[in-house]
C-alpha cells in the first residue's frame, strides 16, 4: 500500500561534490529535495521509485544495484540499499540517473533500499496510468519517490533554449502536484512536453495513476490524497519541482 509520495527532481546538481563552486545556488532546491524525502521515510522503510529513461535504461532495478556519479564529474558512489563494508572498486558508473539519484537520496533519508522502475521518457499517457494502476494495487507499504525535471527551456540560460511556453507548462505542473489533481496530470500533452524537455511527464503520469486507483473503485479504502508543494522553481532555466502527497 502507498501511502505516501514525494516528487523530486534529479538534476545532478543536487549533489554537492558534482556542483562544488554553486552550493548556494543549488541549496533551495538540494534542502527541498532532503525535506521531502525524509518525510517519505517516516511512512515507510522501503522505496519503489519511478524515473523517466530511454532505450536501454528503462526497466527494473534491484536494491543490490550500486554505482557511481563519476560519468557527471565525481567519482561519488551509491547504491540502492545498505551494504556491509565499501561499495567495491568495480561499482558500475553507467546506471541511469534516476537509478544514481535515487540511491543518493536514499542515503540522504536513511532508508533501507529502495527498487527503481525506470519508464520510458515518451510513454504515452495510457501506458503510463496503467503502470500506476499496478502500483497502487501494490499490497506491501512502501514510500513511492517519483523523480522527474519539468522543462529545460526557461529563459537564456535554458539548456535547451528559451521557449515562451516554458513558464505556462510548468506552472500548470507545479499547481496540479501541489493540488494532486491527478486529471490535470494525466493530460498532460506528450510531444508538448517533450519539445521543452520535460523529463517529469510520464513519471508524473506514473504517480497520477497511482493516485487515481487509490481514490476510486476502492470499497475498503476511500481516503483522498492531500499535497504540498515545497519548492518550485528554474535557478538554471530548468524547472525544478519538490512536492509531497498522503493519504488522508
Amino acid at each position: 500500500m502507498i501511502d505516501r509520495v514525494a516528487l523530486v527532481p534529479q538534476p545532478p546538481l543536487l549533489v554537492p561534490e558534482l556542483v562544488p563552486g554553486v552550493l548556494r545556488e543549488t541549496s533551495a532546491v538540494r534542502e527541498a529535495a532532503e525535506e521531502a524525502v525524509r518525510w517519505l521515510r517516516g511512512g515507510a522503510g522501503t522505496w519503489l521509485a519511478v524515473g523517466p529513461g530511454d532505450g536501454e535504461s528503462c526497466g527494473h532495478y534491484e536494491p543490490w544495484r550500486h554505482g557511481s556519479f563519476v560519468g557527471y564529474g565525481a567519482d561519488v558512489r551509491v547504491s540502492l540499499a545498505d551494504r556491509d563494508g565499501a561499495v567495491p572498486g568495480d561499482a558500475a558508473a553507467d546506471l541511469p540517473l534516476p537509478v544514481l539519484m535515487t540511491g543518493w537520496l536514499r542515503a540522504r533519508a536513511g532508508v533501507a533500499e529502495a527498487r527503481v522502475e525506470v519508464v520510458d521518457a515518451g510513454s504515452a499517457p495510457e501506458e503510463c496510468a496503467r503502470v500506476g494502476r499496478r502500483l497502487g494495487r501494490c499490497a506491501e507499504r512502501i514510500g513511492l519517490l517519483v523523480l522527474g525535471d519539468g522543462s529545460t527551456r526557461h529563459g537564456q540560460r535554458a539548456p535547451g533554449g528559451p521557449d515562451e511556453r516554458a513558464a505556462g507548462f510548468d506552472e500548470m505542473v507545479a499547481a496540479a502536484l501541489a493540488e494532486v489533481d491527478v486529471e490535470a496530470l494525466g493530460s498532460l500533452d506528450t510531444a508538448e512536453a517533450a519539445e521543452l524537455g520535460a523529463s517529469g511527464r510520464a513519471p508524473w503520469q506514473v504517480a497520477a495513476g497511482m493516485a487515481r486507483s487509490r481514490a476510486v473503485g476502492d470499497a475498503e479504502d476511500d481516503r483522498k490524497w492531500r499535497g504540498e508543494m515545497l519548492y518550485s522553481g528554474a535557478p538554471f532555466g530548468v524547472g525544478y519541482h519538490v512536492a509531497i502527497w498522503e493519504r488522508v
